[in-house]
């Protein structure tokens, strides 16, 4: 057998030889499952009143609404009401929660909570099963808080009756 040798060129060596690699086992990836997501509650919508709106009249919503200027009237919401720094509200209020870092005159009911910031004035009365109130911050009014709803009826159930007697006695 001949064997042949080519010359090499110069400055440049013989390659060395590569011998293929050994057929290698391959695990394909696992197809990862469908991922279930949990159906997220819808996000809430928020309205704005922006610092130079003026409104009067009743707003009723299941949204959650921020005023930052001035309203007059009623508001009935579901949602959460945000009363800004600067805002100056005069209104009977029933919402799920509001916080007041401005200024309200009126009734406030809310059936979650209500949070009175540092530089929140209410001037009214206020009915909720939690109140938050913050050093600082300004009321005057009859307050109910803490009481579940049997108890509250209860309540003014009896202060009616006593109101009753004290009108009869005078």
């Amino acid at each position: 057998m001949e064997q042949w040798s080519f010359p090499e060129r110069e400055g440049q060596s013989e390659s060395p030889r590569v011998e293929p690699p050994a057929k290698a086992h391959v695990i394909p990836a696992p197809i990862p499952a469908p991922v279930l997501k949990e159906s997220a509650p819808k996000a809430r919508h928020e309205s704005i009143f922006g610092p130079g709106v003026t409104i009067e009249g009743t707003i009723e919503s299941d949204a959650d609404l921020r005023i930052a200027g001035k309203f007059k009237g009623e508001i009935q919401i579901k949602g959460a009401l945000s009363i800004d720094k600067g805002a100056h509200i005069a209104a009977k209020i029933n919402a799920g929660s509001v916080t007041i870092a401005g200024q309200l005159e009126g009734d406030i009911v809310a059936s979650s909570q209500v949070r009175l910031l540092e530089s929140g004035q209410l001037i009214g009365d206020l009915k909720a099963p939690t109140l938050t109130v913050a050093a600082g911050s300004r009321m005057r009014g009859h307050v109910e808080f803490g009481w579940n709803p049997s108890e509250a009826a209860k309540f003014a159930s009896d202060r009616a009756q006593d109101s009753d007697k004290t009108k009869t006695a005078g």
